[in-house]
This record gives structure tokens, sequence and C-alpha cells, in this order.
């Protein structure tokens, strides 16, 4: 009897303490992917949700027939020393369990390469976007406006319902650009420009990181996106060019060493860095969003 009492009291523990943790992340456990904040993001979580439905059914229906053939086919004294007559094949069971797996692919398939194929145009077709250029560096991220011509360094505005289309590039190590709550991730390396399409639905704060491991501080490669009503997102620009300090090529040269820094704003970056962005296709849709400024 002592014990089984022991034995009880081990499992009451693990179970108490079991849902202890899944109280305390309950209220925030519809969080980053799980919480889309914008049609790239939404599309991504549709995805996964249907992913997650069809593997449950199939695990569900798994489960379910091992544990009918486990108790119909155990063994049982009536049974003892039977013998199941040969078979040479049914070639309607072979049909079916080979044609389940192919629509299983087909069903996971059609959808991922359908969405994949969508994220890689812009999310509102009807609405001019604006463009920005997202650089990683050891260790913070650089964030550069080519039309209005101001930079940042960990934190970027957008205006809340426009698409933004980030250029993604890096000045050293590889890393990755996440902003789960509004999409997925995307790699930026050295002279190899990478494209992301992200909306927001409505003003707001979302966290965004660096997803790739680079060494000492990749943890506090963290920025935020701050979407704002687009009017409230030409005062700032406004407010930045008339106020903040502009960036010398020395300054810019300095924030690519390795090392951490906090929240930075410029009201221009060196002549240099615009002729590098232009080279490489930064300008793109540069006619649409002197109009998309000046309109918003």
């Amino acid at each position: 009897m002592e014990p089984f009492l022991k034995g009880r009291w081990k499992w009451l523990t693990v179970v108490g303490m079991l849902m202890f943790f899944l109280t305390g992340c309950s209220s925030n456990i519809k969080a980053g992917v799980l919480n889309p904040q914008g049609p790239v993001a939404q599309k991504q979580y549709d995805l996964i949700m249907w992913s997650i439905i069809l593997m449950s059914v199939i695990l569900v229906v798994v489960f379910t027939l091992f544990v009918v053939i486990l108790i119909k086919y155990r063994a049982r004294p009536e049974n003892e020393g039977y013998e199941p007559p040969d078979q040479e094949g049914n070639r309607l069971l072979e049909v079916v369990w080979t044609m389940i797996p192919v629509i299983i692919v087909i069903a996971l398939a059609v959808p991922t390469v359908t969405t994949t194929f969508d994220l890689e145009k812009s999310p509102s077709p009807d609405k001019e976007p604006i463009t920005i250029e997202a650089e990683s560096a050891q260790w913070k991220w650089i964030f550069k406006y080519p039309v209005q011509g101001i930079e940042t360094v960990n934190y970027v505005k957008i205006p809340a319902n426009v698409p933004v289309r980030f250029q993604l590039e890096s000045h050293d190590a590889m890393n990755s650009f996440w902003v789960p709550e509004l999409g997925g991730q995307e790699y930026t390396m050295a002279k190899m420009p990478m494209y992301l399409w992200l909306e927001a639905d409505k003003p707001g704060t979302y966290l965004g990181r660096g997803a790739n491991f680079t060494g000492r501080d990749f943890a506090k490669m963290e920025f935020t996106v701050e979407a704002e009503k687009p009017s409230d997102f030409d005062d700032w620009v406004k407010q930045v060019k008339e106020t903040a300090p502009a960036q010398s090529k020395e300054e810019f040269e300095k924030l690519l060493e390795p090392g951490t820094v906090g929240r930075m704003t410029f009201s221009s970056y060196p002549e240099d860095e615009k002729k590098d962005s232009s080279d490489h296709g930064h300008g793109h849709g540069s006619s649409k969003e002197h109009h998309e400024s000046n309109s918003h």
C-alpha cells in the first residue's frame, strides 16, 4: 500500500505542476504566429491551422484503427493456435493505402504552393506600397527609407493598412528578419538583396527579431515595428526631417562595428549609402512611393 501511495503522490505532483504552467501560459497563448495582425500573417496562420487540422484527423484515424485492431485481434484462449489463411494480395486494399498518402500530400501541397506564390506579391495590390530597406549588422537592425531619405535603428515605423516592401540585406553575418505577428521570416545576406512583403491591419506595436544565430549578442537583436495611421506616419517623417540629426559617414561606419545600441533616428544618411542602395535596386517603386508620401 505504501509504494502505491508514494507513486500516486508523485503523479499528482507532476499533474499539478503541468496545470500550473499551462494556466500561466493561457493568457499569452495566442501570440506570435497564432495572433496574425495583417493579411500576410493571416494567410500563413490559415495554412498552419489547415495543416494542424489535417494532421489531427490523420492522427485520430490512425490511433482509432490501432486500438480497434489491438482489441479485436488480440490473443484469446478460444483462438489459441489459430493460423490465418494465406493470401496472395488484395488489389482494393493496395489501391486504397496507396491513394491515401497521395491525397494527403495533395491536400497539403496545393494550399502550401498557392500561399507561397501569393506571399511573393503585394498583399494589397490596389494600394500604393512603401519600400523600406532593412539591414542587419552585428547586433542591431538598420532601417532606411529611400524615398523619405531618413534612417532609424532598432525600430521601424510603417503606415497601417499600407503594403510594405522590405528589401533585406546584411552588412556581415547572415541573419533572418522576422515579425511573427505580421508575417514569416526572410534571410538577410551580404550583397544579395531579399524581399519580403508585410502589412499591418491596424495601428499597433509588433515585436521583431533576428531569427538566425549570429554570435554573442544574438538574443539582443530585437526591434519594434510601429504601425501608425498614414497621416501620423507622414507627421512623424516630417518631424524626423526637421529635428533629428543627419548621419555622417563616420557615424554610419561606427554603427556597423560589432556591438549593441539603443534606438536611433537620423534625418538623412550618407550619400554613398544612398548610391549603394540605388545600385542594388533599392529605388524600386520610388515614383509610386513619392506619390504615397505626398498623398498621406
